[in-house]
């Protein structure tokens, strides 16, 4: 299952006590269905869990069934139908609306009046028009609805329970989304779904221990080029001297750091200047080793 049926999944468990609340949440699946009109209602989904809810949400809310369901065990897109209109017309006097005279579809705020009504609301628009990319992925939470004012309108009803989507238009949908993790964590939590939201979470601690993890390697890859490309250069200036018979001529703390250096050719700064007896810090070592590089050069 993807990371979106899941989320369903985990909706699709949240009990259906209170009257409000189920009338609410049906509202949320019909403004974003697939068909809401004065002559037709489709609702297409792949969920199995929402197919089973579907027709409990309908009975309760409206009174109401379906005039097409799929059959039973069926699999892929499941597709439910209203085309009785008695039916049509009872669901819009429902939320205040004729569908004899109301041309363009609004969200009635009068009907999600109360906090918990609004987010069932919003729970009900997931269920039909939403999807949520596997976190693991990226982030990406959207909700998809063909009718822009109901978009607009939903967009001021997520604002007030707290949220800031962004909106944009594609292909003749509106829709709203959220690419936080942080967001999509707090809205799928709040519509119900706190167990994928943890989901988004450990995601996230685990990309974010990914890229960590990643950024010390390569930080430690990077040193340890510089340390081989220093060295190098060190030996073969060392070697320089030595062919030309100057290192011998060397004072002994010269001496004694390229023999060191030649002996520990994989040895940091820091690990030859322990190295030495006595120790010295690793500047001093540095000049020296800067130091032999230079008389290599005016050989």
């Amino acid at each position: 299952m993807s990371f979106s049926s899941n989320v369903k999944s985990e909706l699709c468990r949240e009990p259906m006590s209170r009257r409000s609340g189920v009338l609410a949440e049906a509202y949320g699946v019909l403004l974003y269905c697939n068909t809401f009109s004065a002559t037709l209602i489709r609702i297409i989904t792949e969920s199995q869990e929402f197919a089973a809810r579907l027709p409990k949400l309908f009975k309760k809310a409206f009174g109401v069934g379906f005039d097409l369901e799929p059959e039973p065990e069926s699999v892929g897109k499941l597709q439910f139908c209203i085309t009785d209109a008695d039916k049509i017309h009872k669901i819009f006097s429902m939320f205040g609306a004729s569908a004899k005279s109301d041309i363009t579809l609004h969200v009635n705020y009068g009907v999600l009046e109360d906090e918990e009504d609004r987010i069932a609301f919003l729970r009900g628009a997931f269920l039909a028009g939403g999807s949520v990319t596997d976190p693991a992925k990226r982030y990406h939470l959207e909700l998809t609805t063909s009718h822009y004012k109901v978009s607009r309108e939903t967009y001021a009803l997520i604002m007030d329970v707290g949220f800031s989507p962004k909106a944009l238009t594609r292909g003749g949908s509106s829709i709203l989304y959220f690419k936080q993790s942080d967001y999509i964590e707090d809205f799928l939590t709040a519509i119900g779904a706190p167990v994928c939201a943890m989901g988004v979470m450990e995601a996230k601690v685990e990309k974010d221990l990914r890229n960590g993890v990643n950024r010390r390697v390569n930080c430690e890859t990077a040193n340890l080029t510089k340390v081989v490309d220093a060295s190098m250069e060190q030996i073969a200036a060392i070697r320089r001297l030595e062919e030309s018979g100057k290192l011998d001529e060397l004072p002994v703390k010269l001496r004694q750091t390229a023999g060191l250096r030649l002996e520990n050719p994989e040895a940091t700064l820091t690990e030859l200047a322990e190295m030495l007896d006595p120790p010295v810090s690793k500047s001093a070592l540095n000049h020296r080793m800067r130091k032999l590089i230079e008389l290599a050069n005016e050989l």
